[in-house]
């Protein structure tokens, strides 16, 4: 009955927007397209320096370049222990290397100790490297997520209080009499 050259020719409405303002209102601008969200820049490692010395624990998500002393914990993404450099206390990055002293636990994914390294305590990690003069004195174990390790042992820790294994309630005599 209808053919297709008579459709397209009479119905010029397929070619319209299909949104209409509505009567005597100007149509809606259209809204301007987001620029494309592009990654932050990484931002740069914290330095400290070797005149610094830290008394305290360091927390960081970055990455940290140890030149000076630290007498704490540390944390980090990326820590590099400077050749100066002297730490007192736990060390946990993903990625560690050491070139300097560290007093205490070493836990991270891939910790290596360079030719200059110093380290006097365990080592807990994923891959490890030591490369020929470094001094190390302490207990390497590998494990497959280092990083775990001190939480997983911290919670159980605080989650089950200590009590000692020997101690028994004393039993009360059934026959004693009630003082009173």
């Amino acid at each position: 009955m209808f053919s297709k050259s008579k459709i397209a020719s009479k119905t010029p409405e397929t070619t319209r927007p299909t949104a209409e303002p509505a009567a005597g209102k100007p149509a809606a601008p259209a809204a301007p397209k987001a620029p494309e969200a592009k990654p932050a820049p990484k931002a740069p490692p914290s330095l400290l320096s070797n005149d610094l010395t830290v008394k305290g624990n360091l927390v960081t998500t970055g990455d940290i370049v140890v030149e000076g002393t630290v007498e704490g914990d540390i944390r980090a993404h990326i820590l590099t222990v400077g050749e100066g450099a002297l730490i007192r206390g736990e060390i946990v990055a993903d990625d560690i290397v050491v070139n300097g002293r560290v007093v205490g636990r070493v836990r991270g994914i891939k910790v290596r100790l360079t030719s200059t390294a110093r380290v006097e305590g365990d080592i807990i990690h994923k891959t490890i490297a030591i490369e020929s003069g470094a001094h190390f004195e302490g207990s390497v174990q590998r494990q497959e997520d280092p990083l775990a390790t001190g939480q997983k042992q911290a919670a159980q820790t605080t989650a089950q209080p200590a009590r000692p294994a020997a101690a028994k309630p004393a039993a009360k005599p059934a026959s004693q009499p009630a003082k009173g």
